[in-house]
């Protein structure tokens, strides 16, 4: 089986990466706890970078996530826990974009 390794950008109404990020990290070790997960970590944009760096803004974190199967990976979407969170978050939300990826 190969790692498959996810970027999950989330885009929140204005205001509302906070709550939101409360929420998301209230069910990291639910996740964390899932067979098949190395890493599930949210992530914001760092400061003092400069012109190196392109920022998401202030109303966007990032997943960086990496699990050990693709199996393992849609069972984590399907999981009651994450269920869960997509309720009490999808009215907090403007945009959800998943991006799977394998290494090259």
């Amino acid at each position: 089986m190969s790692i498959v390794q996810v970027v999950a950008v989330i885009t929140t109404k204005p205001g509302k990466r906070d709550e939101v990020l409360e929420m998301a990290r209230a069910n990291l070790a639910n996740v964390h706890a899932e067979e098949g997960c190395i890493e599930y970590a949210p992530s914001v944009d760092a400061d003092g970078w400069g012109s190196f760096q392109t920022q998401y803004g202030p109303d966007t974190f990032v997943f960086l996530e990496k699990w050990e199967s693709a199996d393992h990976l849609k069972a984590h979407a399907a999981a009651p826990h994450m269920k869960a969170y997509g309720e009490k978050t999808k009215d907090l939300l403007e945009s959800r974009v998943i991006h799977i990826l394998t290494a090259a």
